[in-house]
């Protein structure tokens, strides 16, 4: 349970006034307790994070978020904290006293709705306070579900009338992940997944997105063959059956295409993981912003973990090196890392974003609209490399076609 990544969880996240009763909400949820709970405003500093098993939705990050009218010294920081939460949140939950309504709850309903996040009100407190009438009459009329709670439940009903709640309004995407290439291959077979041991390779281990190709590929009765770069053009002259797919880590794949032959479907990890956690017609769209890029450009390389670079990383090295001796410019390079992403896009020409295998796909499709709604173009890492290297075609031809 524990050991299901972040990016695979759904991510509920608990908005509301301070002191209204979120971390008791949260607490009552998971029958047990995760959030401090106090009378005195302000606790709940930073947003706080519960990953649990929630049947029949499966694995869930429940983030438990600082009050909107925080006045305390720290409260603005704590705020903005908050909203960026939003960027991350699949399922929104605002909790609320049973009989009161603020511009607050206005303000959390208009951003999930200005943002399509599916939004739950929980009308808390009931065990001392009576449920507004008039409040409730509101939610039906605006089409906005609600739940009543006792926070101080210690039963499974409480828990039972949201998880009823929250499947009624979750998206069948969120119940149904989106495939990452079990579509496109068949039972029986074959996927050769190149996988280089360079500086950044863990030791005694293969990283997370090879893990998860690997295993929705052996979940669809497919069949998987492992080799490293150096070892693939022997690899693929001594196996009986021809492989269906190729699939490489983007920093080889100038390498990969060279001995791959034609017929034989060839994409990265990356770019399918684009597909997974993104738009891959988006990012596949805004890949001409390359060559339009002038000296003096922007470039924003966005990274989804927080690793520490060691010697020629793909992100800070690899890819500016490549894009500049593709288009001969003076372009300037910034990165972001992990859930850092700048609010204001307008200044970059083009983002070019990481798989994003720790992220979850809300995330990735937030970052995607900011960059939209600035009219800043966005594209993957993997498309990037197959296009700087001549082989862009080639590597969505199998999800293209």
């Amino acid at each position: 349970m524990y050991t299901t990544p972040k990016g695979l969880r759904i991510h509920i996240a608990i908005f509301g006034r301070t002191n209204v009763g979120k971390s008791s909400f949260l607490n009552c949820l998971t029958q047990q307790d995760v959030s401090i709970v106090s009378e005195k405003p302000g606790t709940t500093t930073d947003p706080v994070e519960k990953p649990m098993e929630l049947l029949p939705l499966g694995p869930v990050l429940f983030i438990d978020t600082a009050g909107l009218d925080d006045f305390t010294s720290l409260g603005k920081l704590r705020i903005e904290k908050t909203l960026k939460v939003f960027d991350r949140a699949d399922v929104v939950i605002l909790v609320t006293e049973a009989d009161k309504w603020t511009e607050y709850e206005d303000f959390v309903v208009s951003e999930a709705k200005r943002r399509n996040t599916p939004l739950l009100v929980a009308l808390s407190k009931i065990d001392i306070l009576k449920p507004s009438e008039e409040i409730k009459k509101n939610l039906t009329e605006k089409n906005i579900p609600f739940v009543e709670v006792n926070n101080l439940s210690k039963g499974w009903q409480t828990v039972n009338n949201i998880k009823t709640k929250l499947l009624e309004i979750l998206p069948n995407d969120l119940i149904q992940q989106p495939p990452l290439i079990s579509d496109k291959i068949k039972p029986n077979d074959l996927v050769i997944l190149v996988i280089p041991l360079d500086k950044e390779a863990p030791k005694g281990r293969i990283i997370l997105p090879q893990q998860q190709v690997l295993r929705e590929i052996l979940d669809v009765g497919a069949f998987a063959f492992i080799s490293n770069e150096k070892n693939l053009s022997l690899a693929i002259q001594t196996l009986k059956t021809k492989p269906k797919l190729v699939i490489t880590d983007s920093q080889a794949f100038e390498e990969v295409l060279k001995v791959v032959p034609e017929d034989i479907y060839l994409t990265s990890f990356s770019i399918i993981f684009s597909r997974n956690k993104g738009d891959l017609k988006e990012f596949l769209k805004n890949i001409e912003t390359i060559d339009r890029l002038q000296d003096g450009d922007k470039v924003l390389i966005s990274e989804a973990c927080t690793h520490h670079p060691i010697g020629d990383d793909i992100g800070r090295c690899k890819i500016p090196r490549w894009l500049k001796q593709r288009i001969n410019k003076n372009i300037e390079f910034e990165v972001y890392s992990g859930k850092d992403f700048p609010e204001d896009l307008k200044k970059y020409k083009l983002i070019i974003h990481c798989g994003a295998c720790m992220l979850n796909r809300k995330e990735v499709m937030s970052r995607i609209y900011k960059a939209k709604s600035q009219n800043v173009a966005i594209t993957n890492y993997g498309l990037v490399i197959a296009c700087l290297k001549g082989g862009l075609k080639r590597a969505v031809e199998i999800f293209i076609q």
